[in-house]
C-alpha cells in the first residue's frame, strides 16, 4: 500500500518544449507543461471538454530523456508524486505552487527517427 501514497499518473500532451536547466553542482532540471482532457456530457446531454494544465518537473536522467525525446504536442504517460512549494516575493506576497515530480515517463507517440535506441 505504501506505493499508492502520493502517487500520480497522468496521460496528456505537452503544451510546449521542455525547458531544461543545468544547475550548480551539475544537476539537470526539466520543466514540462502537460495538458489532460476530460470529456463528459453535461446535464443537458451536450458533450463538454475540460482541459487541465499540470506543471511537471524531471531531474537528472529523466530530464535528459525529456530533453532528447519530448516535443510540443507529444503524448506522454507519466508517473510521479505531488510536491508543493511556497515562497514570498519582494512585495511580501505569498505564492503557492503544486508540481508533479516525474519518476518515469513513456512517450506514447512514435519515437522520433533522429534518436536511436542507444541514446534513449
Amino acid at each position: 500500500m505504501d506505493s499508492l501514497r502520493n502517487s500520480v499518473r497522468l496521460i496528456g500532451r505537452l503544451g510546449d518544449e521542455p525547458k531544461v536547466k543545468l544547475l550548480n553542482g551539475g544537476r539537470k532540471l526539466a520543466s514540462i507543461s502537460l495538458a489532460t482532457n476530460e470529456v463528459y456530457r453535461d446535464s443537458k446531454g451536450v458533450m463538454q471538454s475540460n482541459t487541465t494544465w499540470h506543471r511537471l518537473i524531471a531531474w537528472d536522467k529523466t530530464a535528459d530523456i525529456a530533453e532528447k525525446l519530448l516535443t510540443k504536442g507529444a503524448e506522454i504517460a507519466i508517473e510521479g508524486k505531488l510536491t508543493n512549494r511556497t515562497w514570498s516575493d519582494n512585495n511580501g506576497v505569498r505564492h503557492y505552487l503544486t508540481e508533479v515530480v516525474v519518476n518515469s515517463l513513456i512517450l506514447l507517440d512514435k519515437k522520433p527517427a533522429a534518436v536511436s535506441a542507444n541514446e534513449a
